[in-house]
């Protein structure tokens, strides 16, 4: 257990409020200090709230005090990437388009978290609406890499990223509509989880692609993953995907091993349409040695590729990307960031007949991966390659190649990413674990087992070397 009150897991912190061994205020305090001290150097966060944090710390240590906690989150710092619109707070998507724009509402994510007691430290950097990439002609500059500030923290979930793995909150929430949670874990060393299509509502989340959209949390470890979804999953009527199905206790699934369960390696996908580096294949075959020490059999599997699970997604993620801006392209594109203007605009090109043939590829690609569960429990792979560096992009980065998150989106299914090491650089690669629809709670079961038979959750980035760098960058 770090003494660092900020790089406390939340499962950590949560048992020590509940024993009245730390303070909601204290918690925040130092989490507030954090931001103060690092955030210039990491552009985290869009909107603090510091003084909103310091009133809910308050009422939740009295609260404690008086009738203990109501849940494991109860006076326990989170933000909430600037896509979740929160009442009274300012949430722009990273757009000029949005720079003042105050909802009236709060998001389904903000009602849970606030109800069970979490104290509110703000909004995170985005890319623009959840899509552009990295840009700098936006409402505020993107995050960079706790690790290496040097290098991106991936996205578009990327402040978030960034800000569980410098110790500014101790839970958050991302969005995924092909990596967007699970590419930003992976950058940043800390664990996400994509959940399955219709698990959380996505009320009050500003869109990107209706069909592919998904809410999930981030955290340091899977564990705090477990708590912090099942405060959010749910059936929400509001939400026209939304799937009303029992809520898993998913902390009660954490068992500690993968005893009986059977993985599944998609190899081909690795060895032939997207090669790994020899620092990442290493990585993952000695996490596939640590799966099969906690009782995991591991199996080759055959899906369909890569290319075509990437294709299917972009043409209609494209198509509904244009409908939900068409209206502010053709009014005010001058406000949109050069690369997202970019993207949507591919949207306008594409025929009626483009997006129902992707379609129909999707629903053949989704019946082929829930074919493969029938055979086993899980998939392992990759997430991505360790943090690049942070520059501008070319707009049509996107499509230049597939990568391994997407296929989740396409089918729904479950998808988790951990840490599962550092390169020579010191910069984290990772573990994606994908599972069963529906079937979170045997994702983070084996996600749980695998960070608490290893010690990368021991490690975290240098302080110091950040404190100096934003005090530089302030002056």
């Amino acid at each position: 257990m770090h003494t660092d009150p900020t790089f406390l897991t939340l499962a950590e912190a949560s048992r020590l409020i509940a024993t009245k061994a730390l303070s909601p205020v204290e918690l925040t305090e130092a989490c507030l200090a954090r931001a103060a001290d690092v955030d210039g150097a990491l552009h985290s966060l869009i909107t603090p709230t510091p003084e909103r944090a310091r009133s809910e710390a308050r009422l939740a240590e009295a609260q404690i005090m008086r009738d203990g906690p109501r849940s494991a989150l109860h006076g326990i710092p989170y933000t909430l990437k600037d896509v979740y619109e929160t009442a009274g707070v300012r949430t722009t998507g990273q757009s000029r388009l949005l720079a003042d724009n105050v909802p009236a509402h709060d998001c389904h994510a903000q009602t849970a978290l606030a109800g069970a007691g979490g104290v509110f430290l703000g909004k995170t950097t985005t890319w623009e609406f959840a899509h552009g990439g990295p840009s700098w002609d936006v409402v505020a500059p993107p995050a960079h890499n706790p690790w290496n500030t040097e290098r991106h923290p991936a996205g578009s979930s990327s402040g978030s990223g960034a800000a569980i793995a410098a110790g500014l909150c101790l839970a958050t929430m991302g969005t995924d509509t092909g990596g967007s949670i699970r590419m930003p874990a992976a950058a940043c060393g800390i664990a996400g989880i994509k959940p399955t299509y219709g698990r959380v509502s996505r009320v009050g989340v500003l869109p990107n692609s209706f069909s592919h959209d998904h809410a999930g949390p981030m955290a340091w470890t899977t564990e705090d993953l477990a708590i912090l979804l099942g405060l959010v999953a749910g059936h929400d009527p509001r939400d026209p995907a939304s799937v009303d199905l029992p809520v898993p206790d998913y902390r009660a699934a954490l068992t500690g091993d993968a005893r009986g369960l059977v993985l599944g390696v998609p190899w081909h996908w690795m060895d032939e349409e997207v090669p790994l580096s020899p620092g990442s294949r290493r990585a993952f075959e000695a996490a596939l040695e640590v799966l099969r020490g906690l009782g995991a059999t591991l199996r080759p599997v055959t899906l369909p590729s890569l290319l075509e699970y990437n294709d299917a997604k972009r043409v209609i993620a494209m198509g509904e990307l244009y409908a939900i801006h068409e209206a502010d392209l053709r009014t005010r594109p001058e406000l949109f960031g050069a690369s997202l203007r970019y993207r949507i605009l591919c949207g306008a090109v594409l025929r009626a007949e483009d997006y129902i043939q992707a379609m129909r590829m999707r629903t053949r690609l989704a019946a082929a991966m829930q074919a493969v569960y029938q055979t086993v429990d899980l998939l392992a792979l990759p997430c991505t390659e360790p943090a690049g560096k942070l520059e501008p992009t070319s707009p049509h980065w996107m499509f230049a190649a597939p990568n391994y998150t997407t296929p989740f989106n396409s089918a729904g299914n479950p998808a988790l990413s951990i840490c599962n090491g550092y390169d020579d650089d010191g910069m984290p690669y990772s573990l994606q674990l994908a599972g069963r629809l529906f079937d979170e709670a045997t994702v983070l079961r084996v996600g749980d087992a695998y960070e608490k038979a290893t010690p990368w959750r021991q490690r975290r980035p240098d302080i110091a070397s950040l404190s100096a760098q934003s005090v530089a960058t302030i002056s």
